[in-house]
């Protein structure tokens, strides 16, 4: 019971003292509800080439999806989009787990906090809701970069 106790103040923690929180400058923009529970983000994503610069993002509802917001900033800024990409992919597979999945703290950090959450499907909605919002604003931004000529 200790681990859970210690992944509920690391939550905590994040919801208290969002990282990224804050529309600033993007290349991209997108707005996500959750249906189920009303939890939404407007997110924005600014490339440097390859590299994922920033990720900002206003949003209200849960602890749950008010942390997650903040640990994939932590997760993501500085990386390049592929290996961001990857680690988006191993948190949606840690959310998949129900609640069979540890994840891999080396490439989740703090995510792996939310292990506990996978095990119920409508909180699994608020932890992913930043994430599809990611995705889909680094989607949009990829795809409005000027074509590179050889």
């Amino acid at each position: 019971m200790k681990l859970d106790s210690m992944y509920q103040e690391i939550i905590l923690d994040h919801y208290r003292n969002p990282h990224g929180k804050g529309l600033r400058a993007g290349d991209a923009e997108v707005h996500h509800v959750n249906p189920t529970c009303g939890d939404e983000i407007t997110l924005r994503v600014r490339l440097e080439g390859a590299t994922v610069a920033d990720v900002s993002y206003e949003s209200q509802g849960c602890s749950i999806s008010q942390a997650s917001a903040s640990v994939l900033n932590d997760l993501v800024v500085g990386k390049s989009v592929g290996d961001a990409q990857a680690v988006q992919e191993a948190f949606l597979e840690l959310m998949q787990s129900k609640g069979q999945g540890e994840g891999d703290e080396e490439v989740l950090e703090d995510a792996v906090a939310f292990a506990g959450v996978s095990k119920y499907p409508a909180r699994v909605k608020c932890a992913l809701l930043s994430w599809m919002a990611w995705k889909d604003a680094t989607a949009k931004a990829l795809a409005e970069q000027p074509a590179i000529n050889d």
